[in-house]
C-alpha cells in the first residue's frame, strides 16, 4: 500500500511530536532532581526567572487536575477516554480530505501530544512536566511539558484557521 504525501506528513508530524516529547522528558528524569512535597527539586532559570525548568510528576491531567480521583475514574478519563477521542480524531484527519495543511499540521501536533502524554501514563502512571513560564505576574503558566505544548499549538492553530475560514466564507 502507497502511503499518500498527505498521510505520510500526518505521521511525520505525529513521530515528530512524539519523539521530542519523550527525548525531552527522558533527559529531564535523568538530568533534574524531581520535586516532591518533601524536596523542593532543582530549579533550573533558562531565561532568567521568566523561564523555568523543573522536574514535577503529574498524575492528573492539566495543571494536574484529577490527580485526586479514585484510581478507576482516573483510568477512566485519563487514559480511556483520551484514547478513544484520539483514535476518533485521526480517524478524522485521515479520512477528511477538505482539510488544510495548517489544519492537518494543527490536528497531528494534537494527536502527537496527547499520544505522548497517555504513553507516559502507561509506562509510569503519571505524566513528566518541567516548564514553567512566569512574566512578572503579566503572563504565568502551570508547569508542562512538549507535549502540552503540541496539544495547545494545535488548538490555537486550529482556532485560527477556523476565524479564518469563517470570514473567507462571509465574504463570499
Amino acid at each position: 500500500m502507497k502511503l499518500s504525501k498527505r498521510s505520510i506528513f500526518i505521521i511525520l508530524v505525529i513521530i515528530l511530536t512524539i519523539t521530542v516529547d519523550q527525548i525531552s522528558k527522558v533527559m529531564v528524569r535523568q538530568h533534574v532532581d524531581l520535586r516532591t512535597e518533601i524536596n523542593s527539586g532543582e530549579r533550573i532559570p533558562l531565561i532568567g526567572d521568566a523561564f523555568i525548568m523543573m522536574n514535577v510528576e503529574n498524575e492528573g491531567a492539566f495543571l494536574g487536575m484529577g490527580s485526586e480521583l479514585n484510581e478507576s475514574l482516573r483510568i477512566i478519563l485519563l487514559l480511556i477516554l483520551p484514547i478513544l477521542v484520539l483514535g476518533y480524531v485521526l480517524r478524522y484527519v485521515f479520512k477528511d480530505k477538505t482539510l488544510n495543511n495548517w489544519s492537518l499540521f494543527a490536528f497531528a501536533s494534537i494527536i502527537g501530544g496527547g499520544i505522548a502524554n497517555v504513553f507516559d501514563r502507561i509506562a509510569f502512571g503519571k505524566v513528566t512536566d518541567f516548564l514553567f513560564i512566569d512574566l512578572g505576574g503579566v503572563f504565568k503558566t502551570g508547569i508542562f511539558n512538549l507535549a502540552d505544548l503540541s496539544v495547545t499549538t494545535g488548538m490555537i492553530i486550529l482556532i485560527i484557521t477556523m476565524i479564518k475560514n469563517k470570514k473567507t466564507i462571509e465574504k463570499q
